[in-house]
């Protein structure tokens, strides 16, 4: 599943390519990725709405919108599902196998393509109500991660998981943080003290900056040089986890000390950890 990194580097590869295009037709080839809307309502929300820009939250990708007229959608957020990725192609390109949806840009069109369709469109930005903050803005301080786990029985590493308390998160980095922080992911969340707080709140700024920077490294264009944003992705057993210290590691040395990494289940989620280095 792509996760915030990954979904950071579709906004920034996207924005140039789409800001300033105009939403011409919509053509939907699933059902699932607009419901609750019908096609047509969809069409109707966003056809002469130009792109003004694209930018994440969370784990969303948020095309803003300048509606033609009263009543159009004031922005399109995509959700990438577990398989999806979206990019820009020429008009006259055939449309990919999997593809859910297609807006006509004009002389190109943006396409989202999803072999599982477990992506989403929506055209309000109702979802992203309740979010936290954002854990690279200046938000996302010590005071306000020490705050918002005042009290809470929950595993720390559930905490993480939370959108409500950072957006955006997810399995793979909400692991690497903690063991970078050297806390179990099993601590309560509110049993954290200040120190560990502060390293935590350092330790996620970190792992995800050092995320976007390895994927903004990777090529973003396909052999036959398609505007394509692929889902560099961390597959269990893929080479790509060769970049974790902990993640997909379980019995493989600790980087730091040598011990091997264990593995549990956490809300049936798999989580990883050094027995010695996190306590």
């Amino acid at each position: 599943m792509p996760e915030l990194p990954e979904v950071e580097q579709f906004a920034r590869h996207l924005a140039p390519r789409v800001a300033g295009q105009q939403i011409r037709f919509a053509e939907i080839r699933c059902l699932r990725t607009i419901r609750p809307l019908t096609p047509e309502s969809f069409r109707d929300a966003l056809r002469g709405s130009a792109i003004t820009g694209v930018r994440r939250r969370a784990k969303y990708l948020l095309f803003d919108l300048a509606p033609s007229c009263s009543g159009h959608a004031q922005c399109l957020l995509g959700h990438l599902g577990m398989t999806g990725r979206i990019f820009v192609q020429p008009l006259q390109e055939p449309l990919p196998r999997h593809t859910v949806a297609a807006l006509d840009l004009g002389a190109t069109r943006l396409v989202f393509e999803d072999a599982r369709k477990f992506g989403r469109l929506l055209t309000d930005a109702s979802a992203l109500n309740g979010l936290g903050p954002e854990p690279l803005s200046p938000d996302f301080s010590t005071e306000v991660l020490t705050a918002a786990l005042r009290g809470s029985r929950r595993a720390i590493k559930a905490c993480l998981l939370d959108s409500g308390v950072v957006a955006g998160i997810g399995n793979i980095y909400a692991s690497e943080s903690l063991f970078r922080a050297r806390i179990h992911p099993q601590r309560a969340g509110g049993h954290l003290t200040p120190d560990e707080c502060r390293r935590l709140r350092t330790a996620i700024r970190g792992v995800l900056s050092e995320a976007i920077r390895r994927a903004e490294a990777q090529s973003l264009e396909t052999p036959a040089n398609r505007e394509t944003l692929f889902y560099h992705g961390n597959a269990p057993g893929s080479p790509a986890t060769s970049r974790f210290c902990v993640y997909d590691r379980a019995n493989a040395p600790c980087p730091n000390c040598r011990t091997p990494i264990r593995r549990l289940v956490q809300a049936a989620r798999s989580t990883y950890f050094c027995p010695r280095c996190q306590w």
